[in-house]
């Protein structure tokens, strides 16, 4: 199964993605922000992805969350690329019978077994790079 992205330079350091579902995602490293930088999204990606599970978990466990926040941190490396070395994900959540111990099955769970975004960081990945040169009398802009 592929998804897709498709990104579209505004100027700046400023981006858009679109879906194929044809939701957007605006991508923003800017001197003046109005989005996410990167780095940020991809933190978001893996907060949401997690989130989702845990709450789907805590749902078939007849435990539904009645609050429920995750708070993401990740350590860049100082040298070049700036990537993350260590991420911490703090699930907060409370409701009916929810304990500590529910919670951390349920986020295990997801971070272990089903959060696509989680094993995507968490192996190694083939990023093909390819390149076009476009046609100026077709961009739409």
């Amino acid at each position: 199964m592929k998804k897709t992205l498709n990104v579209t330079w505004l100027g700046e350091q400023r981006y858009l993605g679109v879906a194929e579902s044809g939701h957007q995602l605006l991508i923003d490293n800017s001197a003046v922000k109005v989005g996410v930088s990167p780095m940020e999204a991809l933190l978001g990606a893996l907060a949401t992805c997690t989130a989702y599970d845990v709450v789907e978990i805590m749902n078939k466990r007849r435990t539904p969350l009645t609050h429920y926040r995750i708070e993401v941190e990740g350590e860049r490396a100082d040298t070049t690329p700036k990537r993350y070395t260590h991420i911490t994900v703090r699930h907060i959540a409370s409701g009916p019978g929810i304990t500590e111990e529910a919670l951390h099955r349920a986020a295990h769970l997801s971070h272990e077994k089903y959060c696509s975004v989680a094993a995507s960081l968490n192996s190694e990945i083939v990023v093909e790079t390819r390149v076009e040169a476009a046609d100026p009398a077709a961009d739409p802009a």
